[in-house]
């Protein structure tokens, strides 16, 4: 899981990764490449891009693709307007070479110029749009398109020591938002004006923004994307808060908590409150090397279903996460793939009663080098009575 130190460079480039680092990240996804049976693969601005050559700069209509040919050096193209925000980048020290287009050329032409003619599988990054995909297509004869994200996820799903350092510090930065929520949280007050003090306590802890602030208050927080409204919280209120973001590191945080306002007012809340708790210890010690992640659904699933609430687990019980919120690998059933060490998920099992309430308890967790589980979070996984 370890990878060379990190280099002094811009915190906004994503993740604590050195030169070495990156250049190893370029040349396993060569290789993969080449057993997958891909001529190339392409790969636009986004998560994927930042993890291989440490950087991102969004294009919006126009092409930026970095283009890895197996047993080629990589090459970047680049619309000559965004090149600056290329600088400080060590993409000679990669070995990558930059290429750039203007307005009024033709990029999918220029981009089909630096394939092999032999080339015919293209492998193309999940987050390519359309606009550009299409038109490299009818620019490559006989071109076929393949998915390569499942190749780019297979590295990316296995973090370096150095990643799991940067989730665990953005997991105590989101751990320490946690702790504050009574400075917020309180009746009278709307779910929108809390998630706006919480946002601000996001970014003042330690990262670069607020990804998402769901604040689901009594009914709201039966639906598990609630979006903070104009609802006022209730005393007796129980209230769903699942907050994150990116770190300037580049990796996320993830953590839910459910909080309620005084007495509650649903004397089931705290009956269902335990049997969550339960099933998300569960899933947590579930999680180890070698098992499957859809193993560790069933886990928590088992402990709600056997309390009589299955019915009303209504998603997975997790995701990985990194460089997003939201990436390889998924706790869902019917997910055979083993756990490894250095992966890093959520284990977040709830209970969601339509009309009435919603409870969810989320973590992140690793799998350590010796096959077991480690939380990232660590604040209280207690039903916390806020002062009303």
């Amino acid at each position: 899981m370890s990878e060379p130190a990190a280099l002094d460079r811009d915190p906004a480039l994503s993740a604590r990764a050195s030169t070495d680092a990156l250049v190893e990240r370029l040349g396993r996804l060569s290789a993969e490449a080449e057993r997958a049976g891909l001529d190339a693969v392409l790969v636009g601005p986004g998560a994927n891009l930042r993890y291989l050559v440490g950087h991102s700069v969004p294009s919006h209509e126009r092409l930026t693709c970095l283009v890895i040919v197996p047993g080629a050096s990589p090459r970047l193209l680049v619309p000559a307007l965004e090149r600056p925000g290329w600088d400080g980048v060590p993409t000679d020290a990669l070995g990558v070479e930059a290429v750039t287009w203007l307005d009024g050329q033709d990029p999918h032409a220029l981009l089909a110029s630096l394939l092999p003619a032999a080339a015919r599988v293209l492998g193309v990054d999940d987050d390519l749009p359309a606009r550009h995909l299409l038109r490299v297509q009818a620019a490559v004869d006989g071109s076929r398109l393949r998915l390569a994200g499942p190749t780019i996820s297979e590295l990316r799903m296995r973090k370096s020591g150095d990643e799991v350092a940067a989730l665990a510090a953005a997991g105590a930065a989101i751990d320490r938002v946690q702790a504050r929520m009574g400075e917020w949280l309180w009746a009278g007050r709307t779910e929108r004006d809390v998630a706006a003090d919480i946002a601000a306590a996001i970014v003042q802890e330690g990262h670069a923004t607020a990804d998402f602030v769901i604040v689901g208050s009594g009914p709201s927080g039966a639906s598990p994307h609630h979006e903070a409204g104009e609802r006022t919280i209730r005393e007796g209120d129980s209230v769903v808060v699942d907050i994150g973001g990116p770190t300037p590191a580049g990796y996320c945080s993830d953590c839910t908590r459910t909080y309620v306002v005084g007495a509650p007012v649903d004397r089931e809340l705290e009956t269902v409150h335990e049997v969550v708790r339960r099933a998300q210890q569960a899933g947590v010690a579930a999680a180890r090397a070698g098992s499957s992640c859809d193993s560790v659904d069933a886990a928590s699933r088992t402990v709600i279903e056997e309390a009589g609430y299955g019915e009303y687990f209504i998603t997975r019980t997790g995701h990985g996460i990194g460089l997003e919120v939201h990436e390889e690998p998924y706790l869902v059933a019917g997910n055979e793939r083993p756990l490894e060490p250095g992966m890093a998920f959520s284990v977040e099992p709830g209970i969601y009663l339509p009309g009435r309430f919603g409870v969810r308890i989320e973590d992140i967790v690793v799998v350590d080098d010796d096959g077991s589980p480690r939380r990232l979070n660590h604040f209280d996984t207690s039903l916390v009575r806020l002062a009303p």
